[in-house]
């Protein structure tokens, strides 16, 4: 494996950047209101201080900074590595972000909770790759994030950044109309039962996959955009 390919693999809490946030998030806030036309709603039930997971669904490549500079706080967004691998890959590192290994993110993971355990808010789209954004599945990362980091999960709907027919890679046109609808907290259910770990970790993914899912469906009726078919 390859330096390259092994940063997420290897990354740990002293390679973020603290201060990033502060200066890309007002770089995000840009993007979303002055190159385009970002609607944002329910910006109130994100906590404005302490430990704090925003999850939201993917379906277009600009989903991380139109999320980031809409979050009304700093963020460490988990995201793959492999936008760490062009021309522009120092400025994630620049910006305080966690680069995660697809094929083995527990690092990133450890990072996050660190992270969390500081009182920071980390940014996560628990369908790990761009689709319909419907949020038919969810990865263990958040559930385990939410678990060991202690911090509420806030639902997120990202909506309009990729209309129906256009490719997972299409980028919207400057002052095109975009949606970020924030919803409530969801706070997991951390009781171990007799199942022990694996119990409590499937109940929180559940818990949070069903969660994030209806906070979809109503962001979808309330905006009225509808989500991509494919």
């Amino acid at each position: 494996m390859s330096a390259e390919l092994s940063r997420g693999a290897r990354v740990k809490p002293e390679d973020i950047y603290r201060w990033g946030p502060v200066w890309s998030r007002r770089v995000g806030w840009f993007l979303d209101h002055v190159w385009w036309n970002t609607k944002v709603y329910g910006a109130e039930h994100v906590p404005r201080s302490g430990p704090v997971i925003v999850a939201s669904n993917h379906t277009g490549v600009i989903d991380g900074p139109l999320l980031h500079g809409a979050i009304p706080r700093g963020s460490h967004f988990i995201i793959k590595q492999e936008f760490w691998d062009s021309p522009l890959g120092f400025l994630m590192t620049l910006a305080g972000q966690i680069p995660v290994d697809r094929r083995n993110g527990r690092a990133a993971l450890v990072v996050a909770q660190q992270m969390l355990k500081e009182g920071r808010a980390v940014g996560i789209f628990p369908e790990g790759n761009r689709g319909t954004g419907s949020v038919q599945s969810t990865r263990a990362g958040v559930a385990w994030l939410a678990v060991h980091g202690e911090a509420p999960v806030v639902p997120v709907a990202c909506l309009g950044t990729r209309p129906a027919g256009k490719k997972v890679g299409y980028v919207p046109p400057p002052r095109a109309r975009l949606h970020v609808v924030f919803g409530k907290p969801i706070t997991v259910d951390t009781t171990r039962g007799e199942g022990g770990n694996r119990e409590l970790m499937s109940r929180a993914m559940a818990q949070i996959h069903e969660g994030l899912a209806a906070h979809v469906e109503d962001a979808v009726r309330q905006t009225g955009v509808p989500l991509p078919t494919h």
